[in-house]
């Protein structure tokens, strides 16, 4: 593993004094290796990115135009004219409460790549298919439904939907096995030894990460309420740091 990635998903949450408020209070000595970005709502992309200038910048969404009558609709050139680096797509929220297929999702990862930028490819079981036994399946269907031909500039998330929001987390065992089952699918699917970095989602909290970070395929986290916090954040982030130096 050459980088570790910590992504932190504001999701709807946010304002101009929350980013001022959450800049004065946040501390943490980076490392070479390890890759800090945050995802607020489309409108603070700049100013967090004033901000937070030690922080890289990542967007929640994109659309799959380039341009044109779109209305609400946030492209991929916006956002690299921006400084973002990072683009969620197929977040879990998206699918269930937007109706994102994994057609439409495979759509805006490869615009993604097109601009320049990386895709962050988010996949998982909701709990009913973890309760079949059938998450495996689940999560390779998902992997061969969207990913491109080519595996430049790409981080794939598991994010188990059981465990978003909802207190629970999967354990180191649980989330070791399916990453190791997303790598070696992702290798089928695009040949050879793809080495494509596997982040983590699922109420990732400081009290969780240094276990996290200690499983030989998790290659990062995608923090969601946690990285609303800045000392929570931090400590995520000082677990994921340390774990460089083991």
């Amino acid at each position: 593993m050459t980088t570790l990635y910590l992504i932190g998903n504001w999701k709807q949450h946010g304002s101009r004094a929350s980013i001022a408020a959450f800049a004065s209070q946040w501390s943490f000595e980076g490392h070479e290796r390890l890759a800090v970005a945050i995802a607020p709502p489309f409108p603070y992309i700049g100013e967090l990115g004033a901000a937070l200038p030690n922080c890289l910048l990542a967007a929640q969404d994109c659309s799959i135009h380039e341009q044109g009558a779109h209305t609400g609709e946030v492209s991929v050139g916006m956002l690299a004219d921006v400084g973002c680096r990072f683009v969620l797509v197929g977040h879990s929220e998206r699918r269930v409460h937007h109706g994102e297929t994994d057609e439409l999702i495979g759509r805006k990862l490869a615009a993604v790549q097109a601009a320049g930028l990386t895709p962050v490819l988010c996949v998982g079981e909701d709990s009913a298919t973890r309760e079949a036994g059938d998450q495996n399946h689940a999560v390779r269907a998902q992997l061969g439904g969207a990913l491109p031909a080519i595996a430049s500039q790409l981080l794939i998330a598991y994010e188990p939907v059981w465990a978003i929001g909802t207190g629970l987390t999967a354990t180191p065992d649980q989330v070791d096995d399916m990453h190791a089952v997303i790598k070696a699918e992702v290798n089928a699917l695009l040949g050879g030894d793809s080495e494509i970095p596997v982040l983590y989602g699922g109420s990732v909290i400081p009290e969780t990460a240094e276990a996290l970070f200690g499983c030989p395929h998790v290659d990062g986290a995608l923090v969601g309420g946690a990285s609303l916090d800045p000392d929570s954040f931090a400590a995520i982030a000082r677990s994921a740091r340390n774990s460089l130096s083991d």
